[in-house]
């Protein structure tokens, strides 16, 4: 697969200017929500104003952390991570294929996306699973219910030694987002809490994915209000976008409340689904993907490309790329894991690719020389706007024109080195 340049990804000037503007404005009247606007106006002439660092870079990371693995029952996944136009890095992950002894046949997976800082994402990556199983509930009988219990009892037990770690350390800002899975011979157990989700293809289709848990959302709004707090501008207090997360004990203060009952609850909602021979593909990720393409586009982009693709890692780095070309501006990171029902690799597929990216080599080349013709520069923004509005059969579903813009623009680059003067080599004439 071709790569795209790392300096060929840029935010235009002007979406650049208008998020650090709106951010600078948002934080700004917030600070001032909680007092900050009265210091500011008991400061003396010679004191500066606090600049408030933006969260976003100029341009995104794009370095990726991928990783592979796979279990005795026929499961294989692979890990892909990308900090983007993130100033930080705040996800984390924990892929465990087989968890050993009497559940050697049972998988864990998840993926955490944390906020104000990533250090209550890494330590939850580290706990959960260990709280989870030391709650007793989840053995060989493989009980619903009781593993649901477990699963439950593991998310409020790891929030409750978070909350004397955080005290201790100082991370009473930090919390971060969970979605997880738990995979046993007979079930597929999804737990989420916040707004990273899960998501499962049966024959080719979405056959469940969990619900995001967000402040304006009617019964979680409920219990926020009824803990004291409000929603506005669709955030808790107008400031954090998620009503469920393990840390952010900022938000945890109602008294005579349980633990679930407060602003921010650490419960997780957890669901079990019936394995089935037709089980294809589970997608866990952060909602840096989900912001940018829904449940069925990214059910048909993967089912698409695991025709063409055998390596797992590559898939998970299309997805990667489509989000950060569809204008997600948030850490990415997805999990994918593929059952022994996975779509295999197409001798057809794999013909109509070629040909898809031949067609798109031909009409980059095309458009190049039209521009030149016309004595306009061809700059890679004008050839990709040119082709966007141009009709490409054979497109990847729900990937679009995005989901082959490093074949354009590798082929791009090929057409400018090609229309370069040729320089002559000096010492050759000279001998």
């Amino acid at each position: 697969m071709r790569t795209a340049r790392k300096g060929s990804v840029e935010m235009p000037a002007f979406v650049r200017q208008l998020v650090k503007e709106t951010e600078k404005r948002v934080s700004s009247f917030f600070k001032g929500g909680r007092g900050g606007a009265a210091e500011g106006e008991q400061q003396g002439e010679g004191e500066k104003e606090e600049v408030i660092p933006s969260p976003y870079l100029d341009r995104p990371v794009l370095d990726k952390l991928t990783e592979e693995g796979c279990a005795r029952w026929g499961l294989t996944y692979a890990l892909g991570s990308m900090q983007g136009w993130r100033a930080n890095m705040e996800d984390f992950h924990n892929c465990v294929p087989q968890l050993g002894g009497e559940l050697a046949d049972w998988s864990f997976f998840a993926v955490f996306d944390g906020h104000a800082g990533s250090t209550v994402a890494q330590y939850c990556s580290q706990h959960l699973l260990g709280h989870i199983l030391a709650s007793g509930g989840i053995g060989p009988e493989d009980d619903p219910e009781k593993v649901k219990g477990a699963i439950t009892e593991g998310f409020l037990q790891t929030d409750k030694h978070l909350h004397s770690v955080a005290r201790r350390e100082g991370w009473e800002r930090g919390g971060t987002t969970v979605v997880a899975t738990l995979i046993s011979p007979y079930y597929i157990y999804f737990a989420n809490c916040g707004d990273s989700r899960a998501m499962l293809c049966r024959s080719g289709q979405v056959c469940f994915s969990t619900e995001d848990h967000k402040p304006y959302s009617p019964l979680e709004k409920e219990r926020i209000e009824s803990a004291g707090g409000s929603v506005s501008f669709q955030r808790i207090n107008g400031s954090l976008a998620v009503s469920r997360a393990l840390g952010d004990f900022s938000y945890k203060g109602a008294e005579n409340r349980t633990p679930s009952q407060q602003m921010v609850s650490p419960e997780p909602e957890v669901c079990v689904v019936e394995r089935s021979p037709a089980d294809e593909f589970l997608v866990l990720a952060c909602d840096g993907v989900w912001d940018t393409i829904s449940n069925e586009e990214l059910c048909a982009f993967i089912h698409n490309r695991l025709r063409v693709c055998t390596d797992l890692r590559d898939v998970c780095t299309q997805v990667i790329d489509l989000c950060l070309y569809k204008g997600s501006l948030d850490n990415i990171s997805i999990i994918l894991l593929c059952f022994p029902g996975a779509p295999q690799l197409s001798t057809d597929a794999l013909h109509q690719e070629a040909e898809l990216e031949d067609l798109l080599e031909s009409k980059v080349a095309e458009i190049y020389d039209e521009l030149c013709a016309r004595g306009e520069e061809p700059e890679l923004l004008s050839v990709l706007t040119v082709l966007a509005s141009t009709v490409i059969p054979g497109l990847p579903p729900g990937g679009g024109i995005q989901s082959k813009r490093n074949c354009i623009i590798s082929a791009y680059y090929q057409q400018r080195d090609a229309h370069k003067p040729m320089v002559p080599n000096v010492s050759e004439n000279y001998n």
